[in-house]
């Protein structure tokens, strides 16, 4: 464990991301009653910081101190430093959760149960593709053609697709993105 927050902090040190919003959490946080959200694998904030200066409630987990420690100190932000690996969701409590080039698979029912009735999920992260691709090596961390979809099943689904994208970091990679709602 401590070795993969080690290597958490040394990526976020040696490889920074970009600090754009991401552009499926701009279009669709209009869709969303303000109150609670959460930002799972937050990183530095990008997104965390745009959920509380539209006046959410913010919890910012992530395994990594390093990244953490760049996430704006902010009366609206709730820092929650722990291993996703492990960590369970709280159930009934969000408004809305973000999951953004993120992948665990035990976290999806988990998603769904934390979210209240209304609630949002925004899941944006890597599929397998085949070519020139840069997406992680590993793939326990690739979801596979329509598997995010089918994840959400029971939740009402407000926008899916899988395509070709630039990542934060200007290379050409392949995600799957969902938005769906909690009936």
């Amino acid at each position: 464990m401590i070795q993969d927050k080690e290597r958490w902090n040394i990526r976020h040190v040696q490889k920074p991301m970009k600090h754009h919003i991401e552009p499926i959490v701009q279009k669709y946080i209009k869709e969303v009653n303000v109150g609670n959200a959460l930002d799972i694998a937050c990183g530095v904030g990008r997104n965390t910081h745009f959920l509380a200066e539209n006046g959410f409630l913010v919890d910012a987990v992530d395994f990594s101190d390093y990244a953490l420690s760049q996430v704006k100190n902010d009366v609206k932000i709730t820092k929650i430093e722990v291993d996703l690996d492990t960590h369970n969701l709280e159930q009934n409590k969000y408004d809305l959760i973000i999951n953004i080039n993120y992948l665990s698979r035990r976290l999806f029912p988990q998603i769904k149960d934390a979210l209240k009735s209304g609630g949002i999920v925004i899941f944006e992260t890597f599929i397998i593709a085949h070519g020139d691709f840069n997406q992680p090596k590993n793939q326990e961390f690739l979801l596979r053609t329509n598997e995010l979809l089918h994840a959400f099943v029971g939740l009402d689904i407000i926008y899916y697709e899988e395509k070709n994208d630039i990542n934060l970091r200007g290379e050409l990679t392949r995600v799957a993105s969902l938005v769906a709602k909690k009936r």
